[in-house]
């Protein structure tokens, strides 16, 4: 099926890429990036909860990828060559995968294989899939198109790189790891460790979102001005105003991967985030000709606020409003002490990366130590266990 499918996509990009002629040399080598669908069988492995080979292939796939590209890449013409080798290195991950292969699956009948059953439950995890991108691809779409200013694009691509970064950290990987787990566990019956699960891991994600949040408002006058340079404070503001939705999604991500996905109800979780689109398009045409990517960002906010509302409205006590003010309320405390301690060094540096360094490790050791005087009880554990190493360790090297 997947051959099928990625065959059909691959004879439309190519049909795509020849209308744009200029560009079709690079579109015929990006297209290595969707053969490379074809030979990904991480999922399967991490069904088997296998992330540590993935992890293992990956790394040294991506090493040799980086280090190609510092021997070869010299000049500005050698940018097909720097795309062909990205999307060489994805093929190659991928490929590289399959040598474990053969040790858990063998050859089945073709008659056996219930085709129609598998493209009618694909439909349902590639509706969101395309839901979340046309909206993502739309934010931009309507600032070029309402502003007709690629300046506003420029700050808008910016500041969702670093958000995306940031969630990338808090709660990206932790949630594709234990979505195995807890889909083995909703099989299992076994519902009370499924609510233990889904619980530590919004605690572990908010105690990250919310110091990421707070930290981004800290550091974003500081750090835009030499990360990106003049012309660029824009951006800043747009950060600001963009952190939060790294807990609201954080929050969202954590109950679709370990309750929505997992328990059968992908179809529910699709029709909250298209609705979520829908708000966001209606958002965008009411703030973006008065706010430019202001409007955009503010859109994007409110849409993905609607989303997460839905998805602990209908969680089934899996994730409560009560649970997550519990779990937020310190760590929202904690955050606004370190918010404070962090704006001052901006008063008292330049804006330059020893600024922002400074601040990074002056925020995490003020948000730590105000959790740790509020007694938070996952702090003091990851705190303890922490203590519990180091002086294992010592007692070892004695």
């Amino acid at each position: 099926m997947v051959v099928a499918t990625t065959t059909v996509t691959l004879a439309v990009w190519l049909i795509f890429s020849f209308c744009y002629i200029e560009y079709t040399m690079f579109f015929v080598i990006l297209s290595i990036n969707i053969v490379a669908v074809v030979f990904d069988v991480s999922w399967f492995f991490s069904g088997l909860e296998e992330f540590q080979y993935i992890v293992i292939k990956n790394t040294i796939v991506k090493l040799a990828t980086v280090g190609l590209l510092f021997i070869l890449i010299r000049e500005k013409g050698d940018l097909l060559l720097y795309i062909g080798l990205m999307a060489g290195g994805t093929l190659a991950g991928n490929i590289s995968m399959w040598t474990k292969l053969p040790k858990f699956v063998k050859k089945v009948p073709l008659k056996t294989l219930h085709i129609h059953h598998h493209i009618k439950e694909s439909f349902i995890y590639f509706i969101p899939t395309i839901a979340t991108s046309v909206y993502t691809v739309l934010d931009k779409t309507m600032i070029g198109i309402i502003t007709n200013n690629s300046y506003e694009n420029g700050y808008y691509e910016q500041a969702t790189k670093i958000i995306n970064m940031a969630k990338a950290l808090a709660f990206t990987s932790l949630n594709s790891v234990m979505g195995a787990r807890t889909a083995y566990l909703f099989k299992e019956n076994r519902t009370a460790e499924v609510h233990k699960k889904i619980e530590d891991s919004l605690n572990y994600i908010i105690l990250m979102s919310v110091g990421m949040c707070f930290g981004l408002i800290g550091v974003a006058d500081g750090l835009v001005p030499w990360f990106f340079g003049n012309g660029y404070e824009a951006v800043a503001g747009l950060l600001k105003l963009f952190s939060p939705i790294i807990v609201i999604v954080g929050i969202s991500n954590c109950l679709g991967s370990l309750y929505y996905s997992p328990v059968g109800k992908r179809a529910t979780s699709a029709k909250f985030i298209i609705c979520g689109s829908v708000c966001n398009l209606i958002f965008n045409m009411i703030f973006i000709p008065k706010l430019g990517a202001t409007g955009a960002a503010l859109g994007s906010l409110f849409a993905e606020t609607i989303i997460t509302v839905l998805y602990i409205a209908f969680s089934d006590g899996y994730a409560t409003v009560a649970m997550l003010v519990k779990l937020s309320w310190k760590r929202i405390v904690a955050a606004i002490g370190m918010l404070m301690v962090v704006l001052q060094f901006y008063k008292l540096l330049q804006a330059t990366m020893i600024l922002t360094i400074v601040q990074l490790f002056a925020g995490v050791a003020v948000y730590a130590v105000i959790l740790l005087i509020l007694r938070d009880e996952y702090v003091i554990r990851l705190t303890e266990e922490l203590l519990l190493k180091v002086s294992s360790r010592l007692t070892r090297q004695k």
